[in-house]
């Protein structure tokens, strides 16, 4: 695969903060690197999914769109094919239908974590935090992703960013292992280097560099 130099940076960016959590992490087949749906901003995730590195993992949030069932399963082919993980957005039962890897919970449903934990054990179980009080609650959670870590549109785009140096505070304070997202660029995902993430997450970043992705 021939990667764009902006999906170099981010992928290079994401797979060293992986490495400097994975040597005490308890799970260092983690992906480094998540990309997140939107059925506005993505309204074709497959071809995303098709250009990420193995490794990576793909979010899928259907967010009650119709096709979600199909959608999912097309993702599902691509990321079993490339060695990507898929977690499927709060839809418990769809991802139990397709085979996913996991569940992405929203902030408001992270107390389902720890049964869904239980129920299935080889699942990796991340949720949303928008706040260092809601990640010091989130202990029953594979990972946690906090954002805005800077600017950022869709769902965190009224939120305030936190910057890297508010970010890379809450991590040190975590229980679990944090996920970095919102407002990440290849420009500024360099600073986020040494923070304590264990790596990066996107939407229109990750859809941009690795969506020109040539397969070969």
């Amino acid at each position: 695969m021939i990667l764009s130099t902006d999906a170099e940076t981010l992928w290079a960016t994401a797979t060293g903060l992986a490495r400097a959590v994975a040597e005490v992490s308890r799970d260092p087949d983690r992906p480094a690197l998540l990309f997140f749906t939107d059925p506005l901003r993505t309204p074709q995730p497959w071809l995303t999914a098709a250009g990420l590195p193995p490794g990576s993992g793909v979010v899928y949030r259907a967010f009650g769109t119709a096709g979600a069932r199909e959608t999912a399963g097309r993702l599902r082919a691509v990321t079993a094919e490339r060695g990507i993980r898929l977690l499927i957005g709060l839809d418990i039962d769809l991802a139990e239908a397709i085979g996913a890897d996991g569940v992405h919970l929203p902030e408001r449903a992270l107390d389902r974590a720890a049964t869904l934990t239980r129920q299935h054990p080889h699942w990796l179980v991340t949720g949303a935090v928008h706040s260092a009080a809601a990640l010091a609650g989130a202990r029953a959670l594979s990972a946690a992703v906090l954002s805005p870590v800077f600017a950022a549109g869709g769902a965190s785009g009224s939120r305030p960013a936190l910057g890297p140096t508010a970010f890379a505070a809450a991590v040190r304070a975590a229980p679990v292992p944090v996920y970095a997202l919102g407002g990440i660029t290849a420009a500024n995902a360099h600073s986020l280097t040494g923070s304590g993430a264990c790596g990066l997450a996107g939407v229109a970043a990750i859809q941009t560099a690795f969506g020109r992705g040539v397969r070969i």
